[in-house]
Order: structure tokens, then sequence, then C-alpha cells
């Protein structure tokens, strides 16, 4: 696995983070095949549109969004992309579970949970096993 700074190189596949490289070992590991960064979404912030490239998306759909930092312009984009975008299932998976700021006690699941986005976290990058199934094995 190489790495630069800010991104990682794993079997041929440059990662935008170690954590993102992470991810999608676990992935692999689990035997699930999924895309990495092949679809924009667009979103709106107000008076300019922008484009968001969720980092995973599984075969049964789930976009999975994966974070090391969760900067207040992160919470920002990802609250303007999901609620722009409701028939996409985005889904955030953290490394660790710190608070917002060094003043806040709410952490970044806390966070989550009050806007009802599914999140997870996991310094291991591993995805939880539901999040993986296919729509059939949902049925």
């Amino acid at each position: 696995m190489a790495r630069s700074r800010w991104k990682t190189e794993q079997d041929g596949v440059t990662y935008r983070s170690g954590f993102e490289a992470k991810v999608a070992k676990k992935l692999k590991d689990n035997k699930v095949k999924f895309e990495y960064e092949t679809e924009k979404l667009k979103y709106t912030v107000p008076e300019s549109t922008h484009t968001y490239t969720p980092d995973f998306i599984l075969p049964n759909g789930i976009m999975v969004e994966a974070k090391g930092r969760f900067t207040p312009a992160d919470r920002k984009k990802m609250s303007l992309v999901i609620e722009q975008n409701p028939d996409k299932d985005i889904r955030l998976i953290f490394m660790m579970d710190n608070t917002l700021s060094r003043a806040s006690k709410t952490t970044y699941s806390a966070w989550c949970k009050k806007r009802d986005i599914k999140c997870h976290v996991a310094r291991d990058g591993s995805i939880p096993k539901e999040w993986m199934k296919t729509n059939k094995e949902k049925i």
C-alpha cells in the first residue's frame, strides 16, 4: 500500500485517505463488490451548485462516505447532499466517534442520529454486515 501525504494507493486504486483504503480492504475481505467514487450527485449551497462524489457505492445501492475528521464544512455538505437527494441511501462511517469540537459534547454519531442519518464507527474501516447485504437478502 503506497501512501502520499493524503492519498493511499492499494490494488491499483488511489484512495483519498488511508481510512478509505481500510474500508475498501474490509469490503474486499468480505467479498463485497463495490464502486469507488464512480457517481457524482448535485447539491446546491445557496447561490451556487456543487457536486458530491460518494466514496463507496455498494451493489445494493447504499452509498458510504468514510470520514476520519468530520469538519463543519463536511457536516454542512452532507446535510445538504442527503436533504437534496432523498432517493439515495447515503450512510457515514467514521474512524472515531469524536466530539464535533473541543467545546461540544455532541459526538459524530449523535449528530447523525439527530438528523436520522445512518452511521457506524470503526477504526479498522469495517462496514456493518447488514449494510453489505444485497436487496435479495433483505427480503
